[in-house]
């Protein structure tokens, strides 16, 4: 266990009686916003000459340097030590905005279908907080999966195809949950559930997921990679903001990585792929620990982080 006031003590007793405010460039994912107390915890990159990579709040002096700020996004900050005290200011929400062949052309292909036919694209996103609607489908040991079985369970879901030819697309996404799966080990079918979704059910059947899944040493009682009918397959997808289109047999295609509560609530839907797998695992066990009658005090415990392993 680390903290900020360990690492200002540190600071200080290294410059002695000549302190001065430093500041420090600081970036990372956010797990947790707690307005009232005009605080975030981050999961942080390392700080130079301050701190190792970590999991920690952080204070911010108004309440509005937290607006656009919420679980899930990318940010960067300025992170200012005074000789008592500790404060994040200038926070910036980095945006996705990828410059990838693939998702910058689905995104123009969404567009241009949208003019061309508004109807294709009836089926909404779904907005963080609303409850995930029912949907069946098939794993890769060919049973039958039901979202509604994992209530009471917190739901990691992306969604890839596995024809995937680019190592930094749906190749990462896999990676990621398989580092989630190392890592939640113990909480894996008890507390936690990974789902990974097809966008290309024609190719991507049941014996295809299998092989795919083997290779990832993916338990299917954990670790389901599901596809089904073409229809019901697409009206997924698109409920999470998923964009693919047919490209000379391979797919353009967007990213997304969604969090779902124990209450079956949209938690996060994080898009694109910015973020380390050592991130995504810091928010899955912020929403793991998540106790809605309990402070962010009780739960994280402010002054205090976790550094990573």
């Amino acid at each position: 266990m680390r903290s900020t006031t360990l690492a200002i003590t540190t600071l200080f007793l290294v410059t002695g009686s000549g302190w001065a405010t430093q500041q420090y460039d600081a970036s990372g994912m956010v797990v947790k916003v707690d307005r009232a107390h005009n605080t975030f915890v981050v999961s942080c990159q390392a700080i130079p000459g301050l701190m190792d990579a970590m999991t920690m709040p952080f204070e911010v002096r108004s309440g509005k340097e937290l607006d656009g700020v919420g679980p899930g996004t990318m940010v960067e900050f300025t992170l200012v030590v005074e000789r008592e005290t500790s404060y994040a200011e200038n926070i910036k929400v980095r945006r996705y905005e990828g410059v990838e062949q693939d998702p910058l052309t689905a995104r123009r292909l969404k567009l241009l279908n949208q003019l061309s036919d508004p109807k294709s694209f009836a089926v909404k996103p779904l907005a963080v907080g609303q409850a995930i609607p029912h949907f069946t489908l098939t794993d890769q040991a060919n049973k039958r999966v039901s979202f509604s079985q994992f209530r009471g369970k917190v739901v990691a879901m992306n969604f890839i195809y596995t024809s995937c030819a680019l190592p930094n697309f749906c190749y990462r996404n896999t990676n990621t949950f398989g580092v989630l799966q190392k890592r939640f080990k113990e909480q894996l079918g008890r507390d936690l559930v990974l789902l990974t979704v097809t966008f290309d059910p024609a190719r991507d059947r049941p014996d295809v997921l299998a092989r795919y899944a083997r290779a990832w040493k993916a338990d299917p009682n954990t670790w389901h990679f599901l596809t089904g009918p073409t229809e019901e397959v697409q009206r997924i997808n698109h409920l999470f903001g998923m964009d693919f289109f047919p490209d000379e047999g391979l797919m353009n295609h967007s990213l997304h990585t969604a969090i779902i509560d124990r209450q079956g609530k949209l938690f996060t839907n994080i898009e694109g792929n910015q973020f380390t797998a050592e991130q995504l695992g810091d928010l899955v066990q912020t929403v793991l620990s998540r106790r809605p009658e309990r402070s962010l005090a009780k739960t994280v415990g402010l002054g205090s982080g976790s550094a990573r392993p």
